[in-house]
């Protein structure tokens, strides 16, 4: 089965069900009817959700339209406008890819490998939640994202901007301005990893409200990593790292791309996020 994207049905949505939450206008019955509008639709955390939403929603109509968009399979993010990411509230606009809790594992081992990091860059950027993740963790350091889909770099100038961060439009490295070659400490790329033909395969709220450039990694998933592994090298400062995500059964044939193309890797695994991260360093 697919890895990439989380379900639902499996583990928490990424807002924080500890995130504090206001009753809001709304009376105590509203919450009841609001929890079983969401366990009818199938929403396995109802009651986490319910509490989300309705400190989202200012007026009985909105409550409603929240409601109805959450029970219509929107994926939670994008019925709220944000998802948690690492401790924050990351922007998340439909069409884009919305950021998975196990991603968080990647920024974990970025900030542990280079922790004195001043050049980061977050390729296939999508929201830029690593990329704003990293700055929040790392301080004063040149940032740059990039993705192919205008959705998500309109969407990651919103969350990355603020952070004095640039984000750029265009195919992996040839978004990146030629400054940055070989001057990158960190480059995270959460490339898509789901193989062609699983990608019908995955949870609705992935398959039908997030982009397919996001999701679709090629034949065996690996097409985008390959990309991006060989080209990392002319990217990298000496010792700089890559860092890439990826499924349990892709990270041996991962680890021989990285091997190829120069860098030292090792794998980093989170049996608790189900995280696979393969990080290669530039000798």
């Amino acid at each position: 089965m697919p890895e990439r994207p989380t379900a639902r049905s499996s583990s928490p949505s990424s807002p924080d069900p500890s995130s504090p939450s206001a009753a809001g206008p709304f009376p105590p019955e509203s919450r009841a009817a609001v929890v079983t509008a969401l366990r009818t639709a199938g929403c396995v955390f109802a009651e986490d959700e319910a509490e989300l939403i309705l400190a989202a929603a200012r007026t009985p109509g909105e409550l409603t339209a929240l409601v109805d968009r959450r029970a219509s399979g929107l994926p939670l993010e994008h019925v709220l406008g944000w998802a948690g990411f690492r401790g924050l509230r990351v922007l998340v606009e439909p069409g884009v890819f919305v950021p998975r809790r196990r991603t968080e594992f990647l920024v974990e081992q970025a900030v542990a490998q280079a922790p004195d990091a001043r050049v980061v860059v977050d390729l296939c950027c999508g929201s830029g939640a690593v990329g704003a993740a990293l700055a929040a963790a790392l301080g004063p350091a040149e940032l740059h994202a990039a993705d192919i889909a205008p959705a998500a770099v309109r969407c990651a100038r919103r969350n990355i901007g603020p952070l004095g961060g640039r984000v750029h439009l265009g195919d992996l490295f040839e978004a990146l301005p030629a400054g940055l070659r070989g001057r990158v400490d960190i480059l995270a790329a959460n490339v898509p990893y789901v193989p062609t033909a699983e990608v019908g395969l995955l949870p609705s709220e992935a398959r039908d409200h997030e982009p397919t450039v996001a999701l679709d990694g090629g034949a065996d998933g690996l097409d985008v990593l390959r990309r991006v592994t060989a080209g990392a090298p002319a990217w990298l400062a000496p010792g700089g790292c890559l860092l890439v995500e990826t499924s349990e059964r892709q990270t041996p044939a991962a680890v021989e791309a990285f091997t190829r193309a120069g860098l030292t890797p090792r794998l980093a695994v989170s049996a608790q996020l189900y995280a696979n991260v393969v990080i290669g360093t530039k000798p």
